[in-house]
């Protein structure tokens, strides 16, 4: 048995990802994929090159769809149930770059009814106004307005319950329980919820009332629904939706992923430069236990969370990563000085995104799209037709 868990709940333990191409059946993206890719979009995101970026369901397809002029769409979440951290924000910039790159329409959902259903200390208020809060940093990261849809399954419940029920009635509870492992303490929200998750993947299908193609960038933990969507969409006359995952931001700390559970080891999009700072000074490391051994003896950055955070997020400069990670091994590059590194770089990041988080407050309109029913108005307007 592994010693990690990897669920669309629960993510914890050193993560052996060739064991989760194994176990959930997902294809690596090997060299002949990237070739095509640069084929089409000039370029390779490092993200991809670093295969931080590493597996996927049908990429092929889509870029071949796409090659035929005929062109997919984007989809991807975020379940809102605290303030965000970089590990959720690396894959919306991944999202951000296909949207640039293929020019295609981004549907963007906001998970509030399933942190409900699956969080027991979160009330419903609280995951709607998470939704919100969340909508800021994803509007922060520049996603084209024109064709970037951003919707809570709250208030766009009326479309999802409609199209889920057609979901629901291919989906057997033994299903839900084998993919799943929920047993019989599980609520009937959660068991009905995949249904609900499920609708994105032919929200333009539905619209254009012809099959579109669907792509769906997510970090791995979530594919276990999506599975689950390719199995039974085809079942109704839709395609099956692509997808691309993502490896884990991890830690600040030795072993797992970035939690938003565990404040002091994870970098929030809100935090002060202070905040960083003090976080960053604490990580786990590589190094060695004084400088004088780290100049003698190296360190090994294959450990280390804070050169992690160089590969995945903040050098992306490959002649840059291979000199710090050479510098490290030799001895020449001592902690604190990688450290600094990192803390100037997260916080001109987060300087940046913080001004773009502000400014999007009075931008939230024109990406949200909703549905939601004032059945007080509903009322007055039958009684003024009486």
């Amino acid at each position: 048995m592994p010693d990690f868990i990897v669920t669309p709940w629960e993510v914890s333990g050193e993560i052996d990802y060739e064991q989760i191409i194994k176990e959930f059946g997902i294809e690596p993206i090997d060299e002949k994929l990237l070739f095509y890719i640069k084929e089409i979009t000039k370029e390779i995101h490092p993200f991809l090159r670093r295969k931080i970026f590493f597996a996927h369901r049908d990429f092929k397809w889509i870029l071949d769809e796409y090659e035929k002029g005929n062109p997919f769409y984007l989809y991807t979440g975020r379940g809102p149930s605290g303030n965000v951290h970089l590990g959720h924000v690396m894959p919306w910039l991944f999202t951000k770059w296909l949207q640039d790159k293929f020019d295609v329409e981004l549907w963007f959902q906001l998970t509030d009814d399933e942190k409900f259903l699956f969080n027991q200390s979160l009330t419903y208020e609280e995951a709607y106004k998470y939704s919100y809060d969340n909508a800021l940093d994803i509007i922060a990261l520049g996603f084209d307005p024109k064709k970037t849809y951003l919707f809570s399954d709250i208030d766009l419940s009326g479309t999802l319950y409609r199209n889920a029920l057609k979901i629901a009635k291919k989906i057997t509870f033994s299903t839900i329980k084998a993919t799943f492992g929920l047993d019989n303490s599980a609520n009937i929200g959660q068991i009905f919820y995949t249904s609900i998750q499920t609708v994105p993947a032919i929200i333009k299908s539905i619209i254009d009332e012809k099959n579109v193609p669907c792509l769906i960038p997510h970090a791995v933990d979530q594919d276990p629904h999506f599975r689950l969507s390719r199995d039974v969409l085809p079942k109704l006359g839709y395609y099956k939706p692509a997808s691309i995952q993502c490896i884990f931001l991890p830690s600040l700390q030795q072993g797992g992923k970035m939690s938003a559970s565990i404040e002091t080891t994870a970098i929030f999009t809100q935090d002060s430069p202070k905040d960083v700072k003090k976080k960053v000074n604490n990580a786990f490391t590589g190094g060695q236990a004084n400088a004088k051994l780290q100049r003698e003896l190296g360190g090994d950055p294959s450990v280390c969370s804070v050169f992690k955070y160089h590969f995945m997020l903040f050098t992306l400069d490959d002649d840059e990563i291979r000199n710090i990670e050479s510098r490290c091994r030799g001895g020449d590059l001592l902690c604190g000085e990688c450290k600094n590194n990192l803390i100037q770089k997260i916080n001109s990041f987060l300087k940046k995104h913080q001004e773009e988080r502000e400014k999007a407050k009075d931008k939230l309109d024109s990406f949200l799209i909703k549905e939601k029913i004032d059945l007080k108005a509903m009322i007055r307007e039958k009684l003024k037709r009486l």
